[in-house]
């Protein structure tokens, strides 16, 4: 199975919640341990309130500063007047990468209906790749189980790694 080994990543959680009361962040504790689990070095863990602007900044910082190949966002993209994250990573990303939310909506809808309200997006800055996930850990879990098999040849395409023509990047 292809791995994350050497990749950098940040794991970034929207919770008004945590963000005011220092309340355990669960579902980034888990993206955290799952991305290390697969090889990832975690460069930086931030919790930021649902303020669309502060987002953006933070996901531009990332990507243009610490030029991480991979954020994972979690919370903030239900359908709740507060969830802003989608709109803040759309302000953000160059292009979009919608087969990957919609992959992870269609699989984890089977398991949770409810699924199908997440609004999180993909996309890309510069050679970063951003992705929402949902807010609450067992979401965290099963998106990032199907999204995990297509991340390491996602981002070598990113980082534009040499390989024979047609073949994944399986490191």
């Amino acid at each position: 199975m292809a791995t994350l080994t050497g990749r950098r990543v940040t794991v970034l959680t929207l919770s008004q919640t945590v963000a005011a009361t220092g309340r355990q962040d669960l579902s980034g504790e888990l993206a955290v341990e799952l991305m290390t689990g697969a090889g990832a070095q975690i460069v930086a863990r931030d919790v930021l309130p649902d303020d669309r602007e502060a987002i953006a900044t933070r996901l531009r910082a990332y990507a243009d500063d610490l030029k991480v190949d991979l954020v994972l966002t979690t919370g903030g993209s239900g359908i709740a007047a507060r969830d802003v994250t989608p709109e803040a990573t759309l302000d953000v990303v160059e292009r979009l990468v919608p087969g990957l939310p919609e992959l992870a909506r269609q699989r984890t809808s089977a398991l949770t209906p409810l699924a199908v309200l997440s609004r999180g997006v993909a996309g890309i800055r510069g050679r970063t790749l951003i992705v929402n996930l949902p807010g609450n850990p067992k979401g965290v879990r099963e998106w990032l189980e199907v999204l995990l098999p297509v991340l390491p040849h996602a981002l070598a395409l990113l980082a534009d790694e040499p390989r024979p023509w047609g073949t994944p990047h399986t490191p």
